[in-house]
């Protein structure tokens, strides 16, 4: 059924609509049941990080209004900002062709990091080394 709900949608027309429970129905979630989410700033556009969430994350997320993820490493629900006090507030929420990415746009109250950086891209690759290219704030 995941399939097919997101290869439906390849030939509908501006502005054709699917219920909510159709679409989160047919997300291609992996084997623990997560999808990577990319978070961009609503304003700037500037991608911000990536993180996880399940079904329950994408639901309390469009429930609250505020990025909510699946922490993998403590096995639980994550608030962004919940410590920090940098929420992300949700100004959109999409999802890919495939039904195996979700793209949440927020407005970022303070750094998106936990490094206290504007995002978390802050590594570059230029050639054969990496380099850091933003400092906390």
């Amino acid at each position: 059924m995941e399939a097919e709900t997101f290869k439906s949608l390849e030939s509908a027309s501006l502005g054709d609509t699917l219920r909510l429970t159709e679409a989160l129905d047919g997300l291609k979630y992996n084997a623990d049941g997560l999808i990577p989410v990319i978070a961009q700033d609503a304003g700037s556009g500037e991608v911000l990080m990536l993180a996880w969430m399940n079904r329950g994350a994408i639901e309390r997320t469009l429930e609250e209004g505020y990025a909510c993820y699946w922490s993998r490493s403590r096995a639980s629900y994550w608030r962004k900002g919940e410590s920090s006090g940098h929420l992300q507030k949700l100004t959109a929420m999409r999802f890919d062709c495939d039904g195996d990415a979700i793209l949440v746009k927020v407005d970022q109250s303070g750094p998106a990091c936990h490094t206290n950086r504007p995002n978390c891209f802050y590594l570059e690759v230029d050639g054969d080394q990496v380099r850091v290219i933003s400092k906390p704030r």
